[in-house]
């Protein structure tokens, strides 16, 4: 008996550690171009804790944002649905011109209360819900806290920093901090305390740092190292090229920008030490990725020179070319064992609501419509998605000098739209990852194919749309 009563400890910390739920650490980059990190292949900026993130992950090296743009992204992260369905097809408010060939539609200014969140379903099963940083969502009455989130830090309708990187903030949902106080610092420190101070509950945080989005403010600390290596590499960032209206930046040059994303980096590495620290780190799963391409492409009327480029791929931020919507994605399961393993599998932002849900064991209501599939069966166990079509929906003018359009691919092959000029381009990524060679003369019949594929799409989701303008005058 007294052999018993001495096992009987263990016995209940092996089944209250059977039992123990696994955490969820959900971290956005704003504005993060594919190839600006280390492991994908920068030679100016250096990201040595998330290169080392990737080492311990799973690589997604055909990722993509559900939208070219930062609110349409955001919004079918936190509901599992397509922008389309959901009615947010442009950044919140937008700029949808009056004096352009095409009027853009009007589309929502805010997610619907009605729209059921990760962090509501999260909340629901018993999960404590953090979120820190930008939101984008809404205005006052859609705020992170009045979508499922328990404590928000810094979420509010503002896309970039009102006070830009140092406090004052100017932000109503965080304080300001002591001068000189850095705004990813800020964030970090905010994320950490909340780890620190939750007890045995499960969590679901979401750290979305402003960061690098405009204004590109150099980080103090870091930013004469990276003027001294733009010097001793000799570039000069010149080398650009024109797309349609815009210009696209070809080299990473902007020092200001290196140093927010080392900063960035730090701060990654900084949140992974606290996890590892206090033995959370084996039992989360851990995203990390960007709401859209990087910001390499601008109008020619801004003139301004976009700080970064995404070489090889074409274009960036706004446009649905590769550089606009294909993102960096590392996933660390929980008590993943593996090595650093390649994905090639296409997946988009939406099929984070149904794989996360499904990793936590939380069942998703089956009133919910979801237009992103469960990835779980193709992380734990390299199964293919049974899956043969994305498509991206932007009927908007952008300052990048996007106009209005659509694009889909099937397998290899991608056809974009461009409704102002009612043009159709044709590519075959797996040849063409730089999207130069039009292909839509040499195959009419794929053509044909892939519009009906994305007018059937854009039609199941009710997809609003341009029109003509009446009022416009060349």
């Amino acid at each position: 008996m007294s052999k018993l009563f001495r096992l009987l400890p263990l016995l209940v910390l092996f089944i209250s550690c059977a039992e123990k739920k696994e955490n969820f650490v959900f971290i956005l980059v704003d504005d993060l171009g594919w190839s600006d990190l280390g492991y994908m292949g920068s030679a100016f900026y250096e990201t040595p804790n998330i290169d080392l993130l990737s080492q311990e992950s799973i690589q997604f090296s055909n990722a993509y944002a559900s939208g070219s743009v930062c609110s349409p992204s955001r919004a079918a992260i936190m509901t599992g649905r397509h922008p389309a369905r959901v009615g947010i097809t442009d950044w919140i408010p937008g700029n949808d011109k009056q004096n352009e060939k095409l009027l853009g539609p009007q589309d929502l200014d805010q997610l619907p209360l009605t729209e059921k969140t990760l962090a509501n379903a999260f909340k629901a099963a018993n999960y404590a819900t953090f979120y820190a940083g930008k939101w984008h969502l809404g205005d006052q009455g859609y705020f992170p806290e009045d979508q499922g989130f328990e404590i928000n830090k810094g979420g509010h309708k503002a896309g970039s920093p009102p006070g830009g990187y140092y406090t004052p903030y100017k932000n109503p949902k965080l304080s300001d901090g002591p001068e000189g106080e850095y705004l990813t610092d800020r964030l970090t420190n905010e994320t950490i305390q909340f780890i620190n101070e939750i007890d045995q509950q499960p969590f679901f945080l979401f750290l979305s740092f402003y960061s690098v989005h405009t204004p590109i403010q150099p980080n103090i600390k870091h930013i004469d190292k990276f003027n001294k290596k733009l010097e001793q590499l000799g570039i000069d960032g010149t080398a650009v090229r024109e797309e349609g209206k815009g210009i696209t930046t070809l080299d990473q040059h902007n020092a200001a920008y290196a140093s927010m994303l080392f900063a960035l980096d730090k701060n990654i590495g900084k949140l992974v030490k606290n996890l590892k620290e206090r033995g959370l780190y084996e039992n989360t799963t851990l995203v990390f990725t960007s709401d859209n391409g990087g910001l390499s492409t601008l109008s020619k009327s801004r003139n301004r020179k976009a700080p970064t480029s995404v070489l090889p791929l074409r274009a960036g931020k706004g446009w649905l070319y590769e550089g606009g919507i294909r993102v960096p994605l590392l996933i660390k399961p929980a008590n993943y064992s593996g090595e650093a393993r390649n994905i090639a599998e296409p997946i988009i932002g939406h099929d984070f609501y149904p794989t996360l849900l499904s990793m936590a064991g939380i069942e998703i209501e089956k009133n919910i419509v979801l237009d992103g599939v469960d990835l779980s069966p193709l992380i734990h166990k390299n199964k293919p998605l049974e899956r043969e079509d994305l498509f991206w929906h932007y009927p908007h003018y952008h300052g990048s000098a996007w106009t209005p359009g659509a694009a889909i691919r099937h397998g290899d092959w991608k056809l974009i739209e461009f409704y102002e000029s009612n043009s159709i381009e044709l590519y075959n990524l797996k040849n063409d990852l730089s999207e130069k060679e039009d292909l839509s003369l040499r195959f009419p019949e794929k053509v044909i194919e892939l519009q009906n594929r994305l007018r059937e799409l854009q039609k199941s989701m009710m997809a609003n749309s341009a029109r003509v303008n009446p009022n416009f005058k060349k």
